[in-house]
């Protein structure tokens, strides 16, 4: 895969408003799903992919017409070789 022009990151506590969360995203910019890592907890990261302007709208719909409590909600734009060999190295990837 090649390196993405950026990541669009969220944490929730849940599966359940992971999957919301993950369809509201998608609803509002066109992103791929990536990453997805449940910690101790029930903490949920998911990690989306697409350009800058896409995972900033994403990401600021998420923080501002929340549907569950969100722990965190950041944008990585040009995420770094190494940051790109972690996402691909964990979590749920997506099948080829």
């Amino acid at each position: 895969m090649s390196k993405p022009f950026a990541y669009a990151m969220v944490e929730v506590l849940g599966a359940t408003n992971a999957v919301i969360v993950v369809d509201q995203m998608l609803k509002t910019a066109t992103l791929e799903l990536v990453s997805r890592e449940t910690s101790c907890g029930g903490h949920t990261t998911l990690v989306l992919q697409g350009d800058v302007s896409a995972c900033a709208a994403a990401v600021d719909t998420v923080k501002e017409r929340a549907v569950c409590d969100v722990i965190a909600a950041y944008v990585v734009s040009g995420p770094s070789d190494e940051l790109v060999r972690i996402i691909e190295n964990t979590g749920l990837r997506k099948k080829k």
